[in-house]
């Protein structure tokens, strides 16, 4: 009886096979089975290259090791740090000790070595590279994969975009390598890094674009590529390369808590630059002389602006072009040239890519009506922002505490504004405090009324009865203009 059971078992199991046998064998026979495309080989898959040897082999000759030396000198000896604070001298009760275990030492020198990367763009030698990598150097070495090396001068530098021309002079043929079109870059392409991570000579990793238009904190025009394609100290200043073998960016941070993450600069953003430091050894961008910020959801409601668009000018510095032509605070720049503005770092860029002494035609909603105002560019001049506040204090509800703006006050501020009034003080728990209002904030307006003192303040508080909203436009030196609402 048991062997039946076996027999039963074993039959069923031979005839279970038999049967997926045949129907494997109909189906490869009939061309209807497939593998599915998460088991297919790369070279199955549209789009995924085989191997980027081809790209490795014929563009890595222009890519170069870069070596920076920097010279430091340390002066005196090492209780000057005593010395200088008092009681000085031989006053000073650790004055005889290091005297006599140290004595008076001359300055000494020390070099500091970088390690960078770079490419060679023509038959001149031009080679570009972040301005980091050879920034303060005495010495930069440059060496090609086939082992030439070539003592290399700086010929212009960016630190704003941290960009940099350097020049190598050589009698015999220099490979190089073509700029790209980073405007037309999808996020998901594929992309190889070419450089000298670690001092590892001509390393090749590949990855995709992760994104666009990434804003790091590294200056006035952050507009990076991202991409996974392995990037590491020493890759900085060199290529990024699109699967055409042309240059798209120019590999230059990463964020170090980071794995897989890196930031290229735009090369659309780099051609220019590096054109006017050929051609002039630095680079002048255009001004307009105005502060400026985003609009918020509560600004384009308070300024009647539904889609979005435009920026807000909060400051028209006096003597500048813009103020010369008539450009105002509070006007809303919409278009430069045609171009729509989506926010400040579209407008800077805009405006820096312009030629000093160029026209460009802005698009302003001024006093809630649209105009063009042509605006003859200056040349650019960084601003250094300051805070500070004084004044005559008044108490108001709300828990704040105001004062007139004097001419004093407006310069600690740095701030061009002639008319409003000042938070000099902010009572905790109050419903100042909870809106958000801030000691130093400058208030222009309440309920679109223009606040020229405490007094036209106070008349407009007053105004507004108890239980209902009022709204305060404030200007606020770390942020441009503001909307802060409050039921009274």
């Amino acid at each position: 009886m048991k062997s039946n059971k076996i027999f039963k078992v074993f039959s069923t199991n031979k005839m279970a096979m038999i049967f997926v046998f045949l129907v494997a064998g109909f189906l490869a026979i009939s061309g209807t089975y497939s593998i599915p495309d998460a088991l297919a080989t790369s070279g199955d898959v549209k789009g995924v290259p085989d191997s980027f040897t081809e790209l490795a082999e014929k563009f890595s000759p222009a890519v170069v090791n870069i070596r920076a030396e920097k010279s430091h000198r340390v002066t005196g000896h090492s209780n000057r740090q005593f010395q200088n604070q008092p009681p000085s001298g031989k006053g000073n009760p650790y004055h005889d000790f290091f005297e006599k275990f140290f004595g008076d030492q001359a300055p000494k020198e020390f070099r500091q070595r970088g390690l960078g990367s770079g490419f060679i763009i023509d038959e001149n030698g031009h080679i570009v590279t972040n301005n980091h990598v050879v920034q303060g150097a005495d010495k930069i070495k440059v060496i090609l994969k086939d082992k030439r090396e070539f003592d290399a001068k700086i010929v212009g530098l960016d630190p704003n975009t941290d960009l940099a021309l350097i020049k190598i002079t050589s009698d015999n043929h220099l490979p190089i390598i073509e700029f790209g079109n980073s405007d037309t870059l999808k996020v998901g392409e594929w992309v190889v890094a070419i450089g000298n991570p670690f001092g590892l000579e001509h390393t090749v990793t590949a990855g995709i674009i992760s994104a666009k238009g990434r804003v790091i904190g590294s200056g006035p025009y952050d507009d990076f590529l991202q991409t996974d394609a392995s990037i590491n100290p020493g890759n900085s200043g060199g290529p990024l390369i699109d699967m055409q073998g042309k240059v798209i960016g120019i590999n230059t941070a990463i964020i170090p808590r980071g794995q897989g993450i890196g930031f290229a600069i735009p090369v659309n953003l780099a051609k220019g630059i590096v054109e006017q430091l050929k051609t002039k050894g630095e680079v002048t961008r255009g001004w307009l002389g105005v502060g400026i910020q985003d609009l918020t959801k509560e600004l384009r409601e308070y300024h009647g602006i539904a889609d979005g668009e435009g920026v807000l000018v909060t400051q028209a510095f006096p003597g500048n072009p813009a103020e010369k032509a008539g450009i105002k605070t509070k006007d809303i720049i919409l278009e430069v040239n045609g171009r729509k503005v989506k926010n400040s770092r579209d407008l800077s860029r805009m405006i820096a890519e312009s030629p000093v002494g160029a026209t460009v035609n802005l698009l302003v909603l001024q006093d809630g009506k649209e105009k063009v105002i042509g605006v003859k560019l200056g040349k650019r001049d960084d601003k250094k922002l300051a805070s500070s506040r004084s004044g005559v204090e008044k108490k108001f509800e709300f828990g704040i505490h105001v004062a007139d703006l004097t001419p004093e006050m407006a310069k600690r501020l740095n701030t061009s504004e002639k008319e409003g009034v000042v938070v000099m003080n902010v009572e905790p728990d109050s419903k100042g405090q909870k809106a958000g209002i801030l000691p130093g904030d400058l208030i222009k307006e309440v309920n679109h009324k223009v606040i020229d003192s405490v007094d036209s303040f106070e008349k407009e508080i007053h105004k507004v009865k108890t239980g209902d909203s009022l709204s305060l436009y404030i200007w606020r030196m770390s942020r441009g203009f503001i909307v802060i609402k409050l039921t009274k």
